[in-house]
């Protein structure tokens, strides 16, 4: 039985989710985290909850973090491709370099599971009408490329105590005590409830997605299933593929439901040179392991809605807590 995990990057927009579940659930959590965005989303008060202010390139602090701990749900990165580009030898560092070393400290510290979170970005273009596990990545961008790369150096320390699993998610939405509002759906939702219109960059390039409470609860299975079920296996995770303009065209619908004295919320397009396309499949994480996303888009849009409406999400636009880049900006500026 797996009690004790730890969560690199728990802080951050899936953290602030995750964290309380498992903590529902019984599990002694600890977050590694560098804490950009802070940690008062979190459930400081918990008695099962410890957060370690941490670097993931910190091998030293993270062996002695690692001790006592069953799993490791891996989520730490410099995340998405503008954050990536800012400053490449800093993300590289922190997204590939130290991987390997953190892999092996969790080996050497007695830990059970590794779960990685890589992306189904690492897929880049594809033209196949359902990109599997075993399509080949073709990374467009930096971020890609090294997410993908980090993924073979896990499997290579498996053995029959450190089972390792490898999860390339969609991209995820839906509302987060520490939400993001640099992702597709997010975007388009905030730009819907508080610009009354939604700019579409390109329209038909296809984007799979994922609700984040389903992100949150596929983790905790990856807790609870047998070894044998996910040694050594690679699953995408995603629910629904979508062109760029659909997903405008259901965050319009929803909006305009949830907030009527917006209507009409107009749909503008724009150019763009941002050719990422392609359709994943996750037929094999449903026949392996059961699961199924249960939230739809539109569940998560409607979530957005009903934060804006309670004043969870204020200063939307100008408050660069919400976006990536923009607080690594100012993180690296100080």
């Amino acid at each position: 039985m797996l009690k004790s995990v730890l969560i690199t990057g728990g802080a951050g927009y899936v953290g602030n989710l995750l964290v309380p579940q498992l903590l529902q659930s019984g599990y002694q959590v600890t977050v590694y985290d560098i804490l950009y965005f802070g940690k008062q989303t979190l459930p400081l008060k918990h008695p099962n909850l410890k957060v370690v202010a941490g670097d993931i390139r910190d091998t030293l602090l993270l062996e002695k973090s690692l001790n006592g701990i069953d799993a490791v749900l891996h989520l730490a990165c410099i995340s998405n491709d503008p954050s990536f580009e800012l400053n490449e030898a800093l993300s590289k560092s922190v997204n590939y370099d130290c991987f390997e070393p953190l892999v092996i400290a969790a080996k050497q510290a007695g830990v059970k599971r590794f779960v990685y979170c890589s992306s189904s970005s690492v897929y880049g273009v594809s033209d196949l009408p359902e990109v599997t596990e075993e399509a080949p990545l073709v990374p467009l961008t930096l971020y890609n490329k090294y997410k993908g790369l980090c993924e073979p150096l896990l499997f290579k320390h498996m053995a029959d105590n450190f089972t390792c699993v490898t999860i390339r998610p969609a991209t995820i939405c839906g509302y987060s005590p520490r939400t993001r509002l640099d992702l597709s759906v997010n975007i388009l939702t905030n730009h819907a409830i508080n610009k009354n219109v939604i700019t579409v960059f390109g329209g038909s390039q296809k984007r799979p997605n994922l609700h984040i409470q389903d992100m949150c609860d596929l983790y905790e299975l990856l807790l609870e299933v047998p070894a044998e079920k996910i040694q050594g296996q690679t699953f995408n995770a995603g629910y629904q593929n979508y062109t760029i303009m659909e997903l405008a065209s259901m965050v319009k619908e929803v909006v305009e439901q949830e907030f009527p004295e917006k209507q009409p919320i107009d749909i503008k397009v724009v150019e763009t040179n941002d050719n990422r396309s392609y359709h994943i499949s996750s037929d094999k994480i449903k026949k392996h392991l059961g699961f199924e996303a249960k939230h739809t888009i539109q569940d998560a849009v409607r979530d957005l809605c009903q934060a804006f409406k309670a004043g969870k999400l204020p200063d939307s636009f100008s408050n660069d807590w919400y976006y990536n880049v923009r607080q690594l900006q100012v993180r690296e500026a100080v």
